[in-house]
């Protein structure tokens, strides 16, 4: 009966295949070179016909995928991108290198990064356990498109996950602090300053500090500096003015117990130093 079955399903396969390959074959090859592509059906069932060898059809459809793209003599040939990949993704789930060949070539190549953030997405779905997926995912988010939004969401993510490198910390507090969340950014370089051993890593915490509670600082001096303008019709003389006149509880000082420098014909407000050459 079993064997039965088993001619059965290799003649259904095979007939599938032709229906198939008569389809590929009205393509003029010319003019679409690899287009037959479009027709390899889901991975799904791709994976049952294979018979226990969707690795090594995964493998095979990669090495061609790779080539493919390689031609850049086809216009269209990113049209399938996604289709192909997910292919490989059906296939075989825990072959990672395509989730990130294939959300490379999307960015690169395609330009197109909402179609990279979802094979990269794919990729954390099926392999949730691999933290490399959200990490470049933040990494597009943040270089390609300096939606510092989204690179914190992935590094959120990327972060939670066991085994993520310790830089990802550092990434998730420069994207808080791109958004102006000051108070997440300093929360977490303070754990960094706090729990680190290498001395390098302390130092770029430090700075980091210095940068967020000089941005914190110049805000608030600013805010006064403008209740002060509202009230008297001109800027303050010196900053020790909006603590006079109740603007300001204290003057802030940065993190080296520095005041800050005030111009007043301007209202500008600068740091005492460039936060990276401390």
């Amino acid at each position: 009966m079993k064997k039965k079955l088993v001619v059965f399903l290799l003649i259904l396969s095979c007939g599938i295949f032709m229906g198939l390959k008569l389809q590929i074959n009205k393509i003029t090859r010319e003019k679409i070179p690899g287009s037959s592509i479009i027709y390899i059906p889901s991975g799904k069932y791709l994976k049952f016909a294979s018979f226990g060898y969707s690795s090594f059809i995964a493998d095979l459809i990669y090495i061609w995928a790779i080539q493919y793209y390689s031609n850049y003599s086809i216009p269209d040939r990113y049209d399938n991108l996604d289709h192909i990949f997910s292919i490989i993704a059906e296939l075989d789930h825990r072959y990672l290198d395509p989730y990130e060949i294939g959300a490379m070539i999307a960015v690169y190549e395609a330009k197109d990064l909402s179609l990279a953030f979802k094979i990269l997405d794919r990729g954390l779905e099926k392999n949730p356990d691999q933290w490399i997926f959200p990490l470049q995912a933040g990494h597009y988010a943040q270089m390609m498109t300096k939606d510092y939004e989204l690179a914190r969401k992935y590094y959120k993510k990327t972060m939670e996950m066991d085994g993520a490198p310790v830089i990802t910390r550092r990434l998730y507090a420069n994207a808080s602090f791109k958004i102006m969340d000051y108070k997440t950014a300093w929360e977490n370089w303070l754990e960094i300053y706090q729990t680190t051993d290498d001395e390098r890593i302390k130092k770029i915490a430090s700075n980091q500090l210095y940068q967020v509670k000089a941005a914190i600082d110049v805000k608030t001096i600013k805010e006064a500096i403008e209740k002060f303008k509202e009230r008297f019709g001109l800027n303050p003389t010196e900053q020790a003015q909006l603590v006079k006149h109740g603007l300001l509880d204290s003057l802030p000082k940065d993190l080296d117990g520095k005041e800050y420098i005030y111009n007043s014909q301007t209202g500008e407000i600068r740091v005492p130093m460039i936060w990276w050459k401390r």
